[in-house]
C-alpha cells in the first residue's frame, strides 16, 4: 500500500476590495422575462426576487473582467462549448490543446499552465481532456494519466504526451453580486417612469433594405445609480500577489473605458469605480477572531482607478505581507 500526500493550496490570507460602482449611462443586464405581455418589455433587467430591486450579478462582472484580461494578455481561444470559444489553461503546467479535425490534422493551440497564467490563477480553470504536456516532469504528477496507446509527439521541438485530463485550478478571486447603495435605492424608489426603480428605453431597429422599423423596449438601470462593489482575493502565492492585484486594477480601468452589460456599442453600460478600498487579513488573524482586538487592517483608499494605478506601490509597502 502506498500512502499519497496531496497538500492543499496554501492559504496565507485574504484581501477584500470594496468600491462604489457608479452607473454613468443606462445599464442593462437581462433577467429573461417569463411572460411576454402585449405592450410589455422586450428585455427586462435582472432583479432581486425578495426586494424586486435591480442588481448586478457577480457572474456578469467576473466574465467581463476575465474577457478583458484574456485580451490584455493575448490569450488564444482553445476551448469550444455550445459554439462559443474561450481560453482555458487545460492543466496546471504549460501545454498544447489539440484542436485537430479530420480536415485539419495536427492543429495545436498553446496554453499557459494555471499555476502561472495571470488569467487562470485569478479566475480559475477547468482541466482539459484533449491536451498535451511535456513528457519531462510527468512522473511527479500522480493525478495525471496518459492516454493509453497514443505515442509521444514532438511539438515545437519538445516531446509531449497526451493526457486523459488536466488538473483543475480553483479561482483565487470572488466577485460578489452588486446591490444598490441605500441612498441610491431611496432615490430610485421616487423615480416615476412607470417601472419600479428602472427606466424604459424605446428603440427602433431599421431594416437596411426595406426601411421597415422594428420597435423594441429595453429596461435599464438609470444613470446615476450607485452599487456596492466587492471582490475578495485569496492569497496563495505571496510572490504573485502584486502582479495579480495589478492585473485586476488594470482590468477595472479598462472596464471603465468599455461597457458592462448588453448594448454597450449603443451607449449602454458606462460605469466608474469610486472610493476603492483595500483591506487585508492574515491567516493568524482569522484564528484569533472573537478576541475583540484583531480585525481587518485599516483600508488603503484610492479616489478612482487613475489614483489606484498611479500609486499602486503603496499597496505592497503598507498593506501586504513583508511591506515596510
Amino acid at each position: 500500500m502506498t500512502v499519497v500526500e496531496r497538500p492543499q493550496k496554501q492559504l496565507a490570507g485574504k484581501i477584500r476590495i470594496e468600491s462604489t460602482l457608479l452607473v454613468e449611462t443606462g445599464l442593462h443586464i437581462g433577467g429573461g422575462g417569463e411572460t411576454l405581455d402585449i405592450g410589455g418589455l422586450d428585455k427586462p433587467v435582472i432583479r432581486d426576487p425578495l426586494t424586486q430591486q435591480p442588481y448586478l450579478p457577480g457572474s456578469s462582472i467576473k466574465g467581463k473582467l476575465r474577457s478583458i484580461l484574456e485580451r490584455l494578455h493575448n490569450r488564444s481561444l482553445n476551448r469550444e462549448g455550445n459554439g462559443i470559444y474561450r481560453y482555458e489553461s487545460d492543466d496546471l503546467v504549460n501545454g498544447y490543446t489539440d484542436v485537430s479535425t479530420k480536415d485539419k490534422p495536427d492543429q495545436y493551440v498553446w496554453f499557459e499552465g494555471a499555476s502561472t497564467c495571470p488569467v487562470s490563477r485569478l479566475f480559475g480553470s477547468t482541466g482539459g481532456s484533449n491536451c498535451w504536456i511535456l513528457s519531462s516532469g510527468l512522473e511527479d504528477r500522480e493525478s495525471v494519466e496518459r492516454v493509453e496507446g497514443v505515442a509521444p509527439k514532438i511539438i515545437n521541438g519538445l516531446e509531449h504526451v497526451k493526457i486523459k485530463r488536466g488538473d483543475n485550478s480553483p479561482a483565487r478571486l470572488i466577485v460578489r453580486d452588486c446591490h444598490l447603495e441605500p441612498t441610491s435605492a431611496e432615490k430610485l424608489k421616487r423615480v416615476d417612469t412607470g417601472l419600479y426603480m428602472t427606466e424604459w428605453k424605446f428603440e427602433n431597429g431599421i431594416d437596411r433594405i426595406t426601411a421597415a422599423a422594428n420597435p423594441r423596449q429595453v429596461e435599464r438601470v438609470p444613470a446615476g445609480s450607485a452599487f456596492k462593489f466587492e471582490l475578495v482575493y485569496t492569497i496563495e502565492n505571496e510572490a504573485q500577489v502584486i502582479e495579480d492585484l495589478k492585473n485586476l486594477a488594470i482590468a477595472l480601468a479598462i472596464l471603465e473605458d468599455d461597457a458592462l452589460g448588453g448594448h454597450g456599442s449603443r451607449g449602454y453600460g458606462k460605469i466608474k469605480f469610486q472610493q476603492i478600498q483595500f483591506f487585508y487579513r492574515r491567516l493568524d488573524q482569522y484564528r484569533t477572531i472573537g478576541s475583540g482586538t484583531i480585525d481587518w487592517t485599516a483600508p488603503l483608499t484610492f479616489d478612482d482607478t487613475t489614483d489606484l494605478l498611479g500609486s499602486f506601490g503603496s499597496i505592497e509597502q503598507q498593506l501586504l505581507p513583508g511591506g515596510s
